[in-house]
C-alpha cells in the first residue's frame, strides 16, 4: 500500500475526526478507494472504535435515481436512524466514471435531495469527515494522469494542517468582525453582501479534507448585485458553465448560463433557500494550483472565491441572525486571479488573488 494512503487515513482519524475509543464510526466509500478504507477500518480498531461500512457506487446510486418515481421519495429513516446513533461519519469520494449520473433527470435529483434533508442535518450534528481518494476517474475529469492525479491529491491532503491553519487566521481577523463584503471580477461580477453577525470559521480540514478555506455565512436578505461564475460547475454528473446570477434583497431574481441551464434551474426552484446564498468562502490552500472539477478542492484555490446557493452551516450563523435553510448545498467559483478585489468595510484585502498578508500585493 502506498504510504501516502496511511497518512491520509491518519489524518482523517486524528486530526478530522478525532475518533476515541468507544465510537461508533460509518465509514463510507466505493470500491475505487478500497485501500483507503482498509487503512482507515484499521485505524479504527486500533483506537477501540467500532466501524459500519457503506460501499457507496455511483453505478447503483444511477440505477436508483432512474428508476424512482421523484413524487415518492421519502426521507430514508433507516440511514437517518444510523447516523444518528454514531459519533463519527467518514464519506470518501472516488468514482470510476466521474459522469454516470449525468443522464438522471435534474428534476429526480432535486427531490432526491430534499427527501435526505434530515439525513443531512444528522450527519452534520455530528464529527464527520469528507475526503477524495485519487481514483482514475477522477483523475480523467481533471485531465491528468493517474499518478499526477494521486501526486496532486496528496500534496493538498497530507500537509501541516497547523501551519496552514495559522496562514487562514489572519483572514479570519480581517472577515470575522466585518460588516460588509464586496466581490468585483471584471465586468461581469459586482456583489455587495453583510457578514455582520455572522461567524467565519477557518477550514483547516477538521470536516473538509482537504481544508484551506475561510467561511461565513451572508445576512440571507443582504445580498445585491450580479456573478458570473466563471469557473465551471460539476453537479450531478453535468457541467454548468457561466452561471450567472443577480440578487435583489437577497434573492435570485435572474439566472443564466452557457450550458445546462435547466439543472442550474432546477437547483435554485429546489425550495425557497434555494434561491439565496448560504455561504461566502475565500480559498487559500496554495498547494492546489489548478481546476480539477472536483468543487472539494477547487473552491480551496487561492486565488478563488466562492458562493452556495443554498443551506448556511449552522456555525456560521450568530445568535441573533436567521440561518438560510434549504435541502441544498450547491458552491460555485469566481476566478480571482486578474482585474479583481475583495473589499472588506470598504478596504482592499486581495487583490488578483494575492492577499495582504502576502508578499506581492499591491494596494
Amino acid at each position: 500500500m502506498d504510504p501516502r494512503i496511511r497518512e491520509h487515513a491518519e489524518i482523517i482519524v486524528e486530526h478530522s475526526t478525532g475518533v476515541q475509543p468507544g465510537d461508533n464510526v460509518v465509514i463510507s466509500a466505493p470500491s475505487a478507494a478500497e485501500d483507503l478504507a482498509v487503512a482507515l477500518h484499521e485505524l479504527v480498531g486500533d483506537r477501540g472504535a467500532s466501524p459500519v461500512y457503506l460501499a457507496s457506487d455511483s453505478r447503483a446510486q444511477r440505477a436508483y435515481l432512474r428508476a424512482a418515481d421523484a413524487d415518492g421519495l421519502e426521507t430514508p429513516t433507516h440511514t437517518q436512524a444510523l447516523y444518528e446513533a454514531s459519533d463519527v461519519l467518514i464519506r470518501v469520494r472516488a468514482e470510476h466514471n466521474a459522469t454516470e449520473e449525468s443522464d438522471v433527470d435534474p428534476a429526480t435529483q432535486a427531490a432526491y435531495s430534499k427527501s435526505r434533508k434530515p439525513v443531512q442535518e444528522a450527519a452534520l450534528s455530528k464529527r464527520w469527515c469528507l475526503t477524495q481518494y485519487p481514483s482514475s476517474g477522477n483523475a480523467q475529469l481533471a485531465g491528468m494522469s493517474t499518478e499526477a492525479y494521486e501526486n496532486f491529491v496528496w500534496d493538498a491532503v497530507n500537509k501541516d494542517w497547523e501551519a496552514q491553519r495559522r496562514h487562514q487566521a489572519r483572514m479570519v481577523e480581517i472577515l470575522d468582525p466585518a460588516d460588509e463584503v464586496r466581490i468585483k471580477s471584471g465586468d461581469t461580477t459586482d456583489v455587495r453582501l453583510s457578514v455582520d453577525g455572522m461567524n467565519t470559521l477557518n477550514d483547516n480540514a477538521e470536516k473538509n479534507l482537504p481544508g484551506g478555506e475561510v467561511f461565513t455565512a451572508p445576512v440571507a436578505d443582504s445580498v445585491e448585485g450580479e456573478v458570473l461564475f466563471d469557473m465551471p460547475l460539476y453537479h450531478q454528473g453535468r457541467e454548468i458553465t457561466d452561471a450567472h446570477l443577480v440578487f435583489e434583497d437577497g434573492e435570485v431574481v435572474e439566472h443564466a448560463a452557457a450550458e445546462n441551464e435547466d439543472l442550474l434551474t432546477e437547483v435554485l426552484n429546489t425550495d425557497p433557500g434555494a434561491s439565496r446564498l448560504g455561504e461566502l468562502g475565500i480559498g487559500m490552500n496554495r498547494d492546489i494550483d489548478r481546476f480539477t472539477y472536483n468543487m472539494l478542492f477547487d473552491e480551496k484555490m487561492g486565488d478563488t472565491v466562492h458562493m452556495a446557493i443554498g443551506r448556511a452551516y449552522d456555525a456560521c450563523v450568530g445568535e441573533d441572525r436567521e440561518a438560510n435553510e434549504s435541502a441544498v448545498h450547491v458552491d460555485m467559483i469566481v476566478d480571482m486571479s486578474e482585474d479583481s478585489v475583495i473589499e472588506v468595510d470598504g478596504e482592499t484585502v486581495q487583490r488578483n488573488g494575492t492577499f495582504r498578508f502576502e508578499d506581492g500585493f499591491e494596494a
